[in-house]
């Protein structure tokens, strides 16, 4: 799949490798939480090609029901987890210690929106007070939907979101007990194309474009002993995160595989960006606005959180 210049793993060229062309590492297995959001497409299409068994890793991917499990599950269970940044800084500000190990996701056009079935709500400040649905009333909807709107015009503090899960969605907003629902994919494609859903606003414009959305953190304490082994986990992720940008129909197509969705509406879903390298001053970006938001008591510092010597 790879050409030995633009791979190292998979072509033993890693520094430190041993006479068998594989890394030394600590450890050669991994167990990694993820969930089934098109975030992690590029870690499925890597166990699909063999990307980490050809770099001398064993990896298994555990299924989540949720972020917060994941990050519990560190140091018993799980080695590295998949999580939204919002999630991964707010439990370091209370006090867990993790490192990130890679950016998983970065939002592009309609990856994220607002989607109604209202035909009265027709532009994002149409409603003064609109009540929105939102997964968590402190994780990435919330942040973004305020953002976006309030530059539309609307007072924050008359936006008023109401929690529940994205496959409840829907039918409240067939109830009317919302009149907008924010949403990613594939969830906003599958509101579209089952009940003819519009989306009133992209949340990844102004001042959340390009929005980083969630990537892979180890508690500190794995990162510290297994420094080898994780420096070999980001050089594969790279190469997946590659290969899922190189092709997105290939993202599409494995959406099918683990996220509930038949192949018509994989093939509309809209794929955002898949980072290649961990970015201090792209995440830090999440970090103030949370700090901006409230949701941090105090400016989280996200450089504390790479592994050493990482660069932007």
């Amino acid at each position: 799949m790879f050409a030995c210049a633009a791979t190292l793993t998979a072509c033993g060229l890693w520094p430190g490798t041993d006479s068998g062309g594989k890394p030394e590492v600590e450890r050669n297995t991994l167990r990694i939480g993820v969930m089934p959001v098109v975030d992690v497409a590029p870690l499925k299409l890597a166990t699909n090609e063999k990307l980490f068994e050809k770099a001398g890793l064993s990896v298994q991917l555990v299924t989540l029901s949720s972020e917060a499990e994941g990050i519990k599950q560190l140091d018993t269970t799980l080695d590295v987890t998949w999580a939204g940044h919002v999630n991964l800084f707010r439990a370091v500000a209370d006090g867990t210690q993790l490192q990130l190990q890679g950016e998983a996701y970065q939002a592009g056009a309609n990856t994220m929106a607002l989607v109604t079935l209202d035909s009265d709500y027709d532009s994002p400040a149409r409603f003064a007070s609109p009540r929105i649905a939102v997964n968590s009333e402190s994780d990435v909807g919330a942040l973004t939907t305020k953002a976006v709107l309030d530059t539309a015009g609307v007072e924050k503090q008359r936006i008023n979101l109401k929690v529940m899960p994205f496959e409840q969605m829907v039918d409240a907003m067939k109830a009317g007990q919302v009149d907008a629902a924010w949403m990613t994919e594939p969830f906003i494609t599958k509101a579209q194309k089952d009940v003819g859903a519009r989306i009133v606003t992209d949340t990844a414009i102004g001042p959340t474009k390009d929005f980083p959305m969630s990537g892979y953190a180890s508690s500190k304490k794995f990162a510290d002993a297994n420094p080898r082994t994780l420096a070999l986990f980001r050089q594969v992720l790279r190469d997946a995160q590659q290969l899922a940008t190189n092709d997105k129909l290939s993202v599409q197509d494995a959406l099918t595989g683990y996220v509930d969705v038949d192949q018509q509406t994989a093939a509309l879903v809209s794929v955002g960006t898949f980072p290649l390298s961990l970015n201090q001053i792209r995440l830090q970006r999440v970090a103030d606005m949370m700090d901006a938001e409230e949701v941090l008591e105090s400016r989280l510092d996200v450089q504390a959180l790479l592994p050493p010597g990482t660069t932007n």
